[in-house]
């Protein structure tokens, strides 16, 4: 079994799903006592959160690629960066190590073109909604095409996400906007809903809607679990 590096902490919570969803998928594979071998690098998000909102993206690069020569040295052989928004740089992390980096949009896009799904809404922070590393990378790689919101709801998802999520806070109310949100990109065309942001699942599950989700912490998670597993 390959050990999984995790840069985490963007945020905690999210983070904890990762590490309970990665040794779930080991112990359902192998069975008996097996976990996860896992290297977890956690950052401070308070950091991370003030870099991103002051456009300082090549700061959080250079703190991402300090937890990524971290994991390494620790003994990974993959890596993860737990969150969709930092994927933004994930380039420059990878460009760090040499051990290769599991793409969240990329295990995402894989999963969503098995199913046939080829326009889909994406909900996440602003970064990830309005610029073009994530769904740009779905479009441009896998050829989906990606359905976003509207400005006045992607304000008030990044709100939430940041105001709420990220400090554990889950309140009714949001999820029902957010909720709103889904059908309404359903009803624009989207087959399905990218919950964009790995604390989303926190607020929204499959449960609470008739439109197909695709929670991408579970999806990253379980593409780890198959690297750590493969063979080769």
């Amino acid at each position: 079994m390959k050990t999984i590096g995790l840069i985490g902490g963007m945020s905690w919570q999210s983070t904890s799903l990762y590490y309970s969803a990665i040794n779930a998928g080991v112990k359902q594979s192998l069975g008996g006592l097996h976990s996860a071998k896992v290297c977890l690098y956690s950052v401070d998000f308070h950091e991370i959160e003030q870099l991103q909102h002051a456009g300082k993206w090549c700061e959080t690069a250079v703190i991402l690629a300090h937890a990524a020569q971290a994991v390494e040295a620790g003994g990974a052989d993959l890596f993860l960066i737990c969150t969709n928004t930092m994927h933004k740089v994930a380039a420059e992390v990878q460009a760090a190590v040499k051990i290769p980096l599991l793409h969240i949009a990329d295990a995402t896009a894989k999963q969503l073109l098995a199913h046939s799904m080829t326009k889909v809404g994406l909900l996440g922070t602003a970064f990830t909604m309005q610029q073009e590393f994530y769904k740009g990378r779905l479009s441009h790689d896998f050829g989906i095409e990606v359905l976003v919101p509207s400005a006045e709801q992607q304000t008030m998802i990044h709100e939430v996400i940041y105001q709420e999520l990220c400090l554990g806070m889950i309140n009714h109310d949001s999820k029902q906007k957010y909720l709103a949100v889904i059908q309404d990109l359903f009803n624009q065309g989207a087959q399905a809903v990218i919950l964009g942001c790995t604390e989303i699942t926190l607020l929204v599950q499959q449960q609470d809607t008739h439109v197909a989700l695709y929670d991408t912490t579970a999806i990253h998670a379980q593409s780890a679990v198959e690297a750590a597993l493969d063979p080769d």
